[in-house]
């Protein structure tokens, strides 16, 4: 008896050695007998003994990255409808990248374009009236200036959470699909902007560059949850919003530094706000494109993402030292007016208008609720704001340390 298993399982292992055998290169065999390392080959597929259909059928997974694209695209989705919407509008995404980016490369605005030229006879004056113009403005405006920046250079915890929206994903990186395209494109446009900030405060000598190094790579490791949930609708809801916050905080910034007789930096922050401002009304138009198609669907997004309200993409930010910074950085903010809580409302208002929500007919009872919270929202959060502010001008105003500029208070 027990020769018999030993010659079953004799057979079993023979067997299971020609179907390795199948999946092993040719190379495997002579390197294992010269005794070679072999590892980068042993997942390799010798063609002369498996056919392509025998491997697609095994394994399920083709060669190339075309099919790889397709299958990827039949996955079962957590939102198929709001996939269907997004698709049906993908002309309108191609027409985006062509009219709303710009072009790369040289005719292209970089960083260096609004920056002493290290390179010039003339670096050296050049760089002195940077810092001579920098001298003037005070901390307060740093900080919040950092902050901004701090943001800015979080920009790969950005396109993550691009590539979560399902059906406008760049699932290889390389993908030809308008949504990849416009990921992609818009991502090197906002790589700019942190590049010409930290730049700018490298050259203005007013700010401890390696605290902020390390603010910036904790809120990089630290990531964000806006609360997209891998759903489209939210995630255009979400950018329609913050590209418009974004777009008045840098604006903003630059007109505290034209007060105070910087005009470089309030060149700088007008040109980040002007990219923002056309990044807004691209994601924007998307969200009108999926209201003409499925205005129900979108309401009840919109509706459920404003009473968690919109979470702010720095607000993980810490130097590993002040667990409030983030809290601190923002009440800076609110007190030189750059971003206050009446801003916060009036974006609410600007996107009810844009898109004309109260004007939407035929919607479903459950809508239609979602549409009258919604439009009365930004009059709620008005009054709200209003009467915080007013009663924090009382308030003795309590300063804050900041390790950006050399633990100096603000």
């Amino acid at each position: 008896m027990p020769s018999t298993r030993t010659a079953a399982l004799a057979a079993v292992l023979s067997s299971a050695a020609s179907v390795v055998a199948a999946f092993t290169s040719p190379a495997v065999t002579s390197s294992a007998t010269s005794k070679k390392s072999t590892t980068s080959i042993y997942s390799t597929v010798d063609p002369s003994v498996v056919t392509k259909k025998e491997y697609q059928d095994i394994c399920g997974v083709d060669f190339d990255d075309r099919a790889m694209q397709d299958r990827l695209r039949k996955t079962a989705y957590l939102y198929p409808k709001h996939v269907e919407v997004i698709e049906d509008f993908e002309p309108l995404v191609n027409q985006m990248v062509d009219d709303i980016l710009l072009e790369t490369g040289e005719k292209a605005w970089q960083p260096q374009d609004y920056l002493p030229d290290l390179a010039a006879d003339d670096w050296l004056q050049q760089t002195k009236d940077l810092r001579e113009a920098a001298e003037g403005i005070p901390d307060e405006v740093f900080v919040v200036l950092v902050g901004d920046m701090v943001t800015e250079e979080a920009l790969p915890t950005y396109q993550t959470l691009l590539n979560t929206f399902e059906g406008c994903d760049d699932p290889i990186g390389t993908t030809d699909s308008a949504w990849a395209k416009w990921s992609r494109g818009w991502t090197s446009e906002e790589n700019r902007h942190g590049d010409l900030l930290n730049k700018y405060l490298y050259l203005s000598g007013k700010t401890d560059m390696r605290a902020i190094e390390v603010t910036i790579q904790h809120l990089i490791t630290s990531g964000f949850n806006p609360g997209a949930r891998k759903d489209p609708y939210r995630g255009f809801l979400y950018t329609s919003f913050q590209e418009r916050a974004t777009k008045v905080s840098h604006g903003n910034v630059g007109k505290v530094a034209k007060e105070y007789g910087a005009k470089d930096l309030q060149r700088i922050c007008a040109k980040i706000a002007g990219d923002e401002g056309r990044h807004e009304k691209a994601y924007q138009s998307f969200c009108t494109e999926i209201l003409k198609r499925d205005p129900d669907g979108l309401l009840m997004e919109f509706g459920d993402m404003m009473r968690g309200q919109i979470v702010m993409p720095a607000e993980l930010m810490t130097d590993g030292k002040d667990a409030q910074l983030y809290e601190n950085f923002s009440a800076v903010a609110q007190r030189l007016g750059v971003y206050t809580a009446i801003d916060y409302s009036e974006i609410i208002q600007h996107l009810v208008d844009h898109w004309k929500l109260g004007e939407l007919t035929g919607l479903s009872p459950e809508a239609e609720k979602e549409q009258e919270y919604i439009c009365r929202l930004p009059t709620r959060y008005k009054k709200l704001a209003e009467r915080s502010m007013n009663k924090k001008k009382d308030d003795v105003v309590e300063l804050n340390s900041f390790s950006w500029i050399f633990d100096r208070k603000a």
